[in-house]
């Protein structure tokens, strides 16, 4: 078997997966043997095939041995995902139906009747006859019982890294722990060590999480990724790390439409900030977040709506009451709206729908329907402000401007929010009711504004279907944010409702 010319081992081994090629600084460094471990149903396979289909699409060889599924399995997993296995050769050590049949015998290993080395043997013959470039080993739970002891395992396993090295060919490994979960002899000898893992909530769909524990000679993306096995492969999300997304961009005032509200902020919300919006039930929270995208795409921007909370017909038709069509919007392709579902999707997929809303679509106001249901789409809930922390910090340097809505318990009295974020927004509007003269009422005021001045007063508010008006500050009240306020005046600065 002659070795690859170097010029064409130049490049790296590309996975054929984007989201771990990003994570592994670029893909496999070639000639090198790597370990791809997990439990079972966490995606090995589906990985290891994406590498080859990569290899095969590129005009390689690409080689296939499988000691633990058929050939037929492994052809109905491509076949699943819409992938054609042309150009992926497949040899199979698989034990046939009938042992019996001598044409069967030469290619296919029963493992409890052959020894470690006639295994290797044929798993040797099998390179040599397609010289490939690019190998997939699945698994080395069947060679670990074979040698029947660390040392001769570790062994066997130094002999096909030094092989494969000599003939120019980027190895995969697979190990599904079914063996001995604690042993880490392949991970010495291995170039690059990736860990797939499956988590299993209490409720809610299974999450899955990347992790690449060694990478010898090579910087790469640190710390759990998450990523869904969907139709057409892995899709997985590099954990966002903020820092390496600077823009410039002038972060000018932006008017929310409703002269009241801009007053009471100071002439507007400035770009490339996050305002938090935090209330009770039913005080507009997420009216207020929809002002601020239409205004925006009256300016002739565009907006996106993250919607966790809410059915979108529902919104669809609650929005319409107040004349706002948020259908047609979606459907010029000036709003982007979209429902999630806290229980299916994990952050890191919610995280990279946001950043394609502002990378592709060029989205520059971001509604987040409410941190509520993203806290619910949380495995641990103590990560949640690290998650939105660095989303924040994404949007901000890339001179968007984002809303949050927090809904908080209660209705009047002390309120209690499930997460205390306020710390990581720039500006935090809060709402609510209050009784006077013998009706529930609203009112809002401006908490913190970190760029520039804002009203220190407490403003009324209505909402019909006009939608939101704002009334004059309500100088004769004491104790309007208790809920329960104390009158010192007259009913005149008090609304009385819009006129026709």
């Amino acid at each position: 078997m002659s070795k690859i010319p170097a010029a064409s081992l130049a490049d790296d081994a590309s996975t054929g997966i984007p989201g771990l090629d990003d994570i592994l600084g670029g893909g496999l460094k070639r000639d090198r043997v790597y370990l791809f471990e997990g439990s079972p149903g966490t995606g090995k396979t589906t990985a290891a095939l994406r590498f080859l289909i990569a290899g095969a699409e590129a005009g390689e060889h690409v080689l296939y041995v499988t000691l633990s599924e058929t050939e037929t399995e492994l052809r109905d997993t491509a076949a699943s995902h819409g992938w054609n296995l042309e150009g992926v050769e497949i040899f199979e050590l698989a034990p046939p139906e009938n042992l019996l049949d001598e044409t069967q015998q030469q290619s296919l290993l029963y493992s409890s009747d052959l020894e470690l080395g006639e295994t290797t043997r044929m798993i040797l013959e099998a390179v040599e006859r397609s010289r490939p470039s690019r190998v997939v080993i699945d698994s080395l739970s069947e060679i670990r019982l074979l040698a029947q002891g660390s040392l001769r395992y570790r062994r066997q396993v130094l002999s096909l890294k030094h092989y494969f090295a000599t003939h120019g060919a980027t190895v995969v490994l697979l190990d599904d722990l079914t063996a001995e979960i604690a042993d880490k002899t392949v991970h010495s000898v291995a170039h690059g060590v990736v860990r797939l893992e499956e988590l299993a909530p209490e409720y809610g769909a299974e999450r899955r999480r990347v992790r690449v524990t060694k990478y010898r000679g090579r910087k790469f993306r640190g710390g759990f990724h998450d990523f869904t096995i969907k139709t057409g492969g892995l899709q997985v999300y590099p954990r966002l790390v903020s820092s390496e997304h600077r823009t410039r961009f002038a972060r000018t005032p932006i008017p929310s439409g409703l002269p009241g509200l801009d007053e009471l902020l100071g002439g507007g919300l400035e770009r490339g900030t996050a305002c938090l919006v935090l209330g009770p039930a039913g005080t507009g929270k997420s009216l207020l977040g929809l002002q601020f995208s239409l205004a925006a795409i009256r300016r002739g921007e565009k907006a996106a709506v993250f919607v966790f909370d809410e059915e979108l017909g529902l919104l669809f038709e609650r929005a319409k009451a107040f004349g706002f069509d948020l259908e047609a919007l979606q459907e010029s392709g000036d709003l982007l709206i979209e429902q999630v579902d806290a229980a299916e999707m994990s952050p890191g997929e919610f995280t990279a729908r946001v950043r394609q809303c502002v990378g592709r679509s060029g989205a520059r106001t971001i509604v987040i329907d409410s941190l509520n249901g993203y806290q619910a789409s949380m495995p641990q809930e103590h990560y949640l402000l690290l998650h939105i922390h660095e989303l924040l910090q994404f949007l901000n340097r890339q001179g968007a401007t984002t809303f949050l809505t927090v809904a908080q318990h209660g209705l009047v009295g002390e309120m209690k929010s499930p997460v205390d974020v306020t710390y990581l927004a720039d500006t935090v509007l809060l709402l609510r009711y209050f009784e006077a003269m013998g009706q529930v009422r609203r009112a809002i005021s401006v908490v913190k504004k970190r760029a520039g001045m804002h009203e220190r007063t407490i403003r009324e508010y209505e909402i019909d279907k006009r939608g939101i008006t704002l009334g004059a500050p309500l100088t004769q009240f004491q104790g309007v944010l208790r809920g329960v306020p104390d009158f010192v005046g007259d009913r005149d600065g008090l609304l009385n409702g819009i006129p026709e």
